[in-house]
């Protein structure tokens, strides 16, 4: 097998132009289904790469680039003989934060959501530009390498992760049409924790997720006259602490389980009675019977409420439904052999289970792929390591104040790439 190192000896020589493909992307962040100039870049850069080594000229050719998949999304198949087919992954989109990190290269840029609202503050305050960035070098890594490795490479550069229908709408798209078959699927995120170092674990590692609108139907009031109205407002506050009994007492306390109530709305003034009020939440769970269950008792505790006030039904909808990221055991333990190799095995932890929820697990599950997804960190290591709370001390992914330090990280995010998939594709 060609050695590992062949892959990566041009990574120096090329970082510098990753950095800066990053804080462009940084500086220019752009929300969901709105990722026109990220998509627009990502293609701009694969054309550079395959001009800077005549790729056109390669026997298997340059890049196939198929644009506006999903809306916004990039496709990039690289052929290099024959082999396995291996599909990579990085999503683009940022998120309505108004960015606090400081940076030279910090966003102050605004967007206008899908749902026309804005325009609003947007950064990239979930590291998607670490993503795309290190998804581009890997890619030019493989093309200096090309002699060195046969089968066929598939870059999905994916919209609307944050909206949680990018990768759903890429395959409604025809997405299993338009692309080879891969035999493994590879994602990566950007993650508090020392930026040298990678996570992986087997099996289940992130929960599915069932969002849910419900919609409280009353009869307008002035606030004085209370008695004249059906106050959703109230009914909205009573079911928002009965939906806590939802996990607390009627799921077994062996099932992992999650359910929060993040936006309530209703009303227009303080004395006015409104006609309507609006409970929004997520469930997470990591056991499809515990989901049907949990989504079954929503419903029912919300019809519930509406008639102990004698108001009409409730509407209740379900919407953002992302399945279990679950790693197939085979492809991890290729992953993280691969990962030990260029990393260092000091340096290739073991993944915690987490409740946030991916949609990653779209792609190749529409081909019936297996994959596997792992974690790098964000922040220097001997930061990190010095702090008695690292995660309470670091900013999370989704804090106004979130800054991976790039260099490091990108490298990291760069070599995981590459090694992982230069495990299918490294001749033997």
């Amino acid at each position: 097998m060609t050695t590992l190192p062949h892959a990566l000896s041009t990574l120096d020589e090329h970082l510098p132009w990753v950095l800066d493909t990053y804080r462009d992307l940084h500086r220019h962040p752009e929300l969901s289904l709105r990722e026109h100039r990220t998509a627009g870049r990502v293609v701009e850069e694969l054309r550079a790469m395959e001009a800077a080594v005549g790729a056109v000229d390669h026997p298997s050719g340059g890049f196939e680039i198929i644009e506006g998949v999903g809306g916004t999304g990039v496709i990039a198949v690289l052929r290099g003989g024959d082999g396995p087919t291996v599909l990579l992954r990085a999503d683009m989109d940022g998120l309505p934060v108004r960015e606090e990190t400081g940076l030279e290269w910090a966003s102050v840029d605004t967007g206008i959501t899908y749902d026309g609202d804005g325009p609003v503050p947007v950064m990239h305050a979930c590291g998607h530009d670490t993503h795309v960035a290190s998804l581009l070098g890997s890619l030019r890594l493989l093309l200096d390498a090309r002699d060195g490795w046969s089968g066929t490479v598939v870059a999905v550069f994916q919209p609307a992760e944050e909206q949680h229908n990018g990768a759903e709408k890429m395959v409604a798209d025809g997405l299993v049409g338009r692309i080879p078959t891969a035999d493994v699927a590879l994602g990566q995120h950007v993650m508090p924790g020392p930026a040298d170092a990678v996570e992986i674990a087997a099996g289940p590692i992130m929960a599915a997720c069932d969002d849910f609108r419900i919609t409280l139907r009353g009869r307008g009031a002035h606030g004085a006259s209370p008695h004249l109205g059906l106050d959703p407002v109230v009914m909205a506050a009573s079911l928002v602490m009965r939906l806590q009994t939802v996990v607390s007492r009627h799921t077994d306390p062996e099932d992992a389980a999650v359910l929060s109530v993040g936006r309530i709305e209703g009303g227009t003034k303080n004395n006015i009675i409104p006609e309507h009020a609006v409970v929004e939440g997520t469930v997470r769970s990591f056991d499809p019977e515990v989901s049907r269950r949990c989504c079954e008792l929503i419903v029912r505790m919300a019809h519930a409420e509406a008639d102990a006030h004698g108001a009409p039904e409730p509407e209740v909808r379900f919407f953002d439904r992302l399945p279990v990221t679950d790693n197939d055991p085979g492809v991890v333990d290729t992953v993280r052999g691969a990962l030990r190799e260029a990393l260092g095995e000091d340096r290739v932890a073991e993944m915690p289970r987490a409740s946030g929820s991916e949609d990653f697990s779209v792609l190749p599950d529409a081909f019936g792929t297996p994959y596997a997804y792992w974690n790098f960190g964000a922040f220097d290591r001997e930061s990190w390591l010095a702090s008695e709370d690292p995660h309470g001390e670091f900013p999370d992914n989704h804090s106004p104040a979130f800054a991976p330090v790039p260099e490091v990280s990108l490298r990291t995010g760069v070599t995981a790439m590459t090694a992982a998939a230069w495990a299918w594709l490294g001749r033997r």
